[in-house]
């Protein structure tokens, strides 16, 4: 189990690490209001749609960044084609689904995120919804992009590396307890059938995309239809509880159907297709070979040591929040956080301030309470110093 889960470990962390750095990249790259410019009609659905494909954004992520576009002025079908297709892929997701899956899969798998992005902003488009959607995004906010290249590769990493782990740790799990040839019956299930059985799992469930591709590379090497995994790929990261909620708040009733319609009928329409004309290849990366190169090995160690760093600040910030107050306390009601992300970098931030000693810092509501001997007016400008606005 151990020897599998290490091998598994020294396939994926090439790869990750080097989409994390290729958001990095993008992200300091870019204009820092590239993404919530002129995202209007079928065009702007176009171009949503473009810009998610290769954001690694998960789908805790994409929620707020797809807010953001509209709150600036994108229309509904922009927002919706972005939130459809920016889960589903990523250039992090992307290349550890090319290592773990072959580049034919992959192609297919991004094309299909565009598709599906496409049509499920054409429609939204189609219903003209803008204007009663528009009361719904009241005071929300867009979101910040001050973070430089390394801090936003640890920031694309950070909020989903439990995933990973769960996601090495399951893909050993089905190599080593599921023994060859165990769900073999499943290629003799119709290959819809089979699609809508995948899908029933993803829908409600939080999937990371990056997490799961171990995990569909693990079940398609023990014999499930590797559309049925393709099914799982894809509706498992475009839609859980938390986004089928907030799209409902956000837009409504009827784009929310047109929203799991695209992701339904997409998703295992696609995968059909790919199962029925798309031959798929043995896996090689599941084989476990011993021979990896230096950089596989390197990787591995560089991000086993980032995910260690991840386990003692988490557990810092815990007792941070939990000790008794020593000083007086300060709550400031904090805009433009839109992400854990976010909630980490404001309580980095403040922790470091002169006579601070905890910072407790939410989400939703958007707040921070400071507890230390700090002036108010000193720890309000690291506030505004980190990106963020004090209501």
């Amino acid at each position: 189990m151990l020897d599998a889960a290490w091998q598994v470990w020294l396939q994926l962390s090439p790869w990750l690490l080097l989409g994390a750095a290729a958001a990095g990249l993008l992200h300091v790259s870019l204009p820092r209001d590239f993404a919530h410019r002129q995202f209007r009609g079928l065009g702007g659905v176009g171009k949503a749609v473009a810009l998610g494909v290769p954001l690694p954004l998960c789908s805790c992520g994409v929620i707020p960044a797809g807010l953001g576009l509209k709150k600036d002025g994108a229309s509904d079908g922009a927002a919706v084609g972005f939130l459809i297709s920016t889960p589903q892929t990523g250039v992090d997701s992307l290349l550890v689904s090319a290592s773990f899956l072959g580049w034919p899969f992959t192609i297919f798998k991004c094309l299909s995120a565009l598709a599906m992005g496409l049509a499920g902003g054409a429609a939204t488009e189609a219903l003209h919804t803008d204007a009663e959607s528009d009361a719904r995004l009241e005071g929300a906010t867009a979101p910040q992009s001050t973070v430089g290249f390394f801090e936003h590769m640890v920031d694309v990493i950070r909020p989903i590396w439990k995933w990973i782990v769960f996601g090495v740790v399951a893909s050993a799990a089905i190599t080593v307890w599921i023994p060859p040839g165990a769900i073999a019956g499943w290629s003799d299930i119709d290959p819809a059938l089979a699609g809508l059985a995948a899908l029933s799992i993803a829908l409600p469930l939080y999937v990371c995309a990056t997490a799961s591709v171990p995990i569909a590379a693990a079940l398609i090497a023990q014999g499930m239809p590797t559309g049925a995994a393709l099914v799982f790929l894809m509706a498992g990261p475009a839609t859980n509880v938390a986004t089928i909620g907030a799209v409902k708040r956000a837009f409504g009733g009827r784009v929310l159907a047109v929203y799991l319609a695209t992701v339904i009928v997409g998703s295992v329409g696609l995968a059909y297709v790919y199962d029925a004309f798309i031959p798929f290849e043995a896996l090689g990366g599941m084989t476990h070979e011993q021979g990896h190169p230096w950089w596989a090995w390197a990787s591995a160690f560089v991000l086993g040591g980032l995910f260690v760093y991840f386990v003692f600040d988490d557990l810092r910030h815990a007792w941070l929040r939990h000790r008794a107050p020593t000083g007086t306390v300060v709550t400031f009601e904090v805009d433009g956080l839109t992400c854990n992300n976010c909630v980490r970098k404001l309580e980095r931030a403040l922790l470091h301030a002169d006579g601070v000693t905890s910072v407790t810092v939410t989400l939703d509501p958007g707040q921070a309470t400071i507890e230390g001997s700090a002036h108010p007016a000193d720890l309000e400008a690291i506030v505004q110093a980190t990106g963020y606005a004090v209501k």
